[in-house]
């Protein structure tokens, strides 16, 4: 197919200039990324970077991430985002590639609205564009060519990534479109916002393309209706670099616009005798007892299958007094996934990450 034609091999000479191009040096400095992005002070989005939402169907990804782009546009708070962009990347570009121009029109108009601006004229710091009607190949060759010639631009959106690629299970496509990101949020300095759906059996997002967006993401964002109220959407990280933020939940109002719930919970109490407490590895188990766990297991092999994976962990993490069982182990695995402490490669083989952020 056409997208294995960038796969091309480079030359000995190319290799040496890339080479020294990408050594790091002590006597030089360098920029912490500029952070664009913000819940509840967590830093969700920074340039030369790239993030993502996911959740199942109707659960109104879309609408949260209007509000994104409407904090971006106002460069303040809309939700519980708030957007602090620089003079000379105050410019968004959405790419829309599902939904037909009529309806991209009214995610537009919705967009202008909650960031208080005029909605029956085009705003200069907004670029909508509806490629529902294109090929996986155009439509990134179309993002392409508007990011690298749009200027002052500092934020983009893909509603909808997996349109992207003809296979969303093809690792090659998975890695190309991926490597894309990464190289267009590098080369211009801007930070992307995809979404993608989750499947419909479990809460991993769907696909290769998914694992992908999991292990090279920045802040991957789970929206999801709330189990005792459907017409409410709460926002959580499922993976995040930097600090965990509170989750918070949106309706929409009768205006169409979400609407932020204040004092919301993600869980209500229930009556009679309290619950016993649900295990939670990421509190329950210091940063240090992961570590010399995990130092442990991957130090006997380099990478595991999910069951010997399991298994391994079991053993190690009670030999160091966290007593786990199979159950336990499961959303063990789940947060060392989520916060990049171990990685999926090579299928289904999980590697460990000892550079991890906790």
């Amino acid at each position: 197919m056409d997208y294995m034609k960038e796969f091309k091999d480079i030359s000995a000479e190319e290799a040496v200039i890339l080479w020294q191009a990408s050594r790091l040096s002590l006597s030089k400095s360098y920029e912490k990324a500029p952070e664009i992005l913000k819940v509840h002070g967590s830093v969700i989005g920074t340039l030369g970077n790239f993030s993502a939402s996911i959740g199942k169907a109707k659960s109104k990804k879309t609408f949260n991430v209007s509000a994104i782009v409407a904090a971006a546009l106002k460069n303040g708070t809309v939700l519980r985002y708030v957007a602090e962009l620089s003079d000379g990347k105050r410019k968004v570009l959405y790419v829309d590639t599902e939904q037909s121009p009529y309806h991209c029109l009214k995610v537009m108009k919705r967009i202008l609205r909650m960031a208080d601006l005029p909605d029956d004229r085009d705003n200069e710091n907004l670029e909508f564009l509806a490629l529902r009607k294109y090929t996986p190949e155009q439509r990134i060759k179309i993002v392409e060519q508007a990011i690298y010639n749009t200027p002052d631009i500092g934020l983009v959106i893909i509603d909808g990534i997996r349109d992207m690629v003809y296979d969303i299970n093809s690792p090659g496509e998975s890695t190309r479109i991926i490597s894309k990101l990464m190289q267009w949020t590098d080369d211009r300095q801007i930070h992307i916002h995809t979404i993608l759906h989750q499947n419909k059996g479990d809460e991993n997002a769907r696909g290769h393309i998914g694992t992908e967006l999991n292990n090279k993401a920045e802040t991957v964002l789970l929206v999801e209706k709330d189990k005792s109220n459907g017409d409410i959407s709460s926002v959580s990280a499922m993976h995040i670099r930097a600090m965990d933020f509170e989750p918070f939940a949106f309706r929409i109002n009768d205006s169409a616009l979400p609407e932020l719930i204040e004092g919301y919970k993600t869980e209500s109490r229930k009556p009679g005798r309290p619950e016993e407490e649900k295990f939670d590895p990421y509190r329950h188990i210091t940063e240090q007892q992961h570590r010399i766990a995990l130092e442990a297991v991957f130090g006997l092999k380099e990478e595991y299958g999910y069951k010997e994976l399991e298994d391994a962990l079991i053993k190690s993490y009670t030999s160091i007094g966290v007593k786990l069982n199979h159950q336990k182990a499961v959303p063990l695995i789940t947060m060392l996934r989520n916060k990049r402490m171990i990685v999926q490669e090579n299928g289904r083989k999980y590697t460990f990450m000892p550079d991890f952020h906790y």
